[in-house]
């Protein structure tokens, strides 16, 4: 276990995207079965990672009724709420947020960050969990927040709202109703932009630093987080399940005549050759580089299968083969 501000992190985090229903939306019994093999593959204290985002909340509510229904003593587990969207009435037939891959939905989400906007997020979030505070928060998809910005006077009026954000969770942690804080983006490039704003004591890459994906300026980066303390968290280490085989790329659908993904199918498809040959699995070689840098603390992993918290969990304990990664190297792969 790795020491974040007094907490014993975990090497494996579990995901919660499928207890909000991503892609696919499993029965009460499968999620609580889920759940129940995540206490049976690793030892307490279990770390668990959710967001108001997963589900518009539901992944939340899944969390808090089955630990209250396992009878979890509140020590025996460590949750990371990331803060940033609330749930509001669903207007349609399905979610205006990523439309098209959470499944089953019966409310809405919408981003909230500012400085009373994460104070909204959490207290959402405190309801929801029940009896099962969360000891790590963070400021969730600021490079989303971002993106959206219509122009530059209206992007750092925005970037302003994510230093206020950020302020709250200072401010939370000083009050004892945190023990840690943090920030998760999909673009690393935002979380090195806004660490020169925020002080952190942790951060989650999501679809950054993968076997498909580790440009040389990502590594300098962890490498200073590293050098500060700050908790390197990795995650999305399969894109979305793309590199398993998936037809889903970083939570959208691979379009096979678009030039990019028809590479990245060409270069899948050449990963999942080089791994047949030498008898490994693509997703546990996906862990384990996702976890093969000495600055990485943890991955947070997912799966809506409870027969596959076994693997998930093996996958992380076992280190990446030297053999096969030269052979990766000498394929271009890497």
């Amino acid at each position: 276990m790795i020491p974040l501000m007094g907490i014993q992190l975990p090497r494996v985090i579990f995901g919660t995207t499928c207890l909000g229903n991503l892609f696919v939306a499993p029965s009460d019994g499968e999620k609580r079965e889920l759940m129940h093999q995540w206490f049976r593959q690793m030892s307490v204290p279990v770390a668990i990672d959710t967001a108001g985002k997963y589900g518009a909340g539901l992944a939340l509510q899944v969390i808090g009724r089955e630990l209250a229904a396992a009878g979890i003593a509140p020590s025996d587990v460590i949750i990371s709420n990331k803060l940033g969207w609330r749930r509001v009435p669903l207007r349609g037939s399905e979610p205006t947020f990523e439309p098209g891959v959470w499944v089953g939905l019966e409310h809405d989400a919408v981003q909230d960050i500012s400085y009373d906007g994460i104070l909204r997020c959490w207290q959402e979030g405190c309801e929801f969990l029940g009896d099962y505070p969360a000891q790590l928060l963070s400021v969730h998809d600021p490079d989303e927040y971002l993106a959206a910005a219509s122009d530059p006077s209206d992007r750092r009026r925005r970037l302003d709202h994510i230093v206020s954000a950020h302020q709250a969770l200072v401010e939370l942690r000083y009050q004892g109703l945190a023990t840690a804080i943090g920030v998760g983006a999909k673009e690393w490039r935002i979380i090195r932009e806004l660490d020169r704003l925020c002080p952190y004591d942790w951060v989650m890459l999501a679809n950054s630093l993968t076997i498909m994906s580790h440009p040389p300026e990502l590594i300098e980066f962890i490498q200073s987080l590293a050098e500060r303390r700050i908790t390197i968290i990795n995650s999305a280490l399969l894109h979305g399940g793309f590199l398993s085989g998936g037809s889903f790329l970083d939570y959208r659908r691979v379009d096979p005549d678009d030039p990019e993904d028809a590479k990245r199918m060409a270069w899948r498809s050449r990963f999942h050759e080089i791994c047949e040959a030498h008898g490994a699995s693509p997703y546990a070689v996906a862990v384990a580089y996702g976890l093969s840098h000495p600055a990485v603390s943890s991955v947070a992993l997912s799966t809506s299968r409870p027969d596959r918290v076994q693997e998930m969990v093996s996958a992380a304990m076992t280190p990446l083969d030297d053999d096969l990664l030269r052979t990766l190297e000498d394929a271009g792969l890497i």
